[in-house]
């Protein structure tokens, strides 16, 4: 499983990462720092037909992503 660290990134640069990242991966870890990048993330990859669970990190989130 691939993990895309974007914590400090604001939006688009993690969703654009994701998006990317999808096109290779069928599970992948993204971590985020921050509440925006945080919905923006999850609502991207559920737009794609992705299962996607959200949890606290201690410096953050970590999104996991399935395809």
């Amino acid at each position: 499983m691939k993990t895309i660290d974007a914590r400090g990134l604001s939006c688009p640069e993690p969703v654009v990462l994701t998006r990317n990242a999808l096109r290779d991966e069928a599970e992948l870890e993204v971590l985020v720092d921050s509440p925006a990048p945080r919905e923006n993330v999850s609502r991207f990859a559920r737009s794609q037909g992705c299962a996607v669970e959200v949890a606290d990190a201690e410096d953050g989130w970590r999104i996991s992503i399935k395809r």
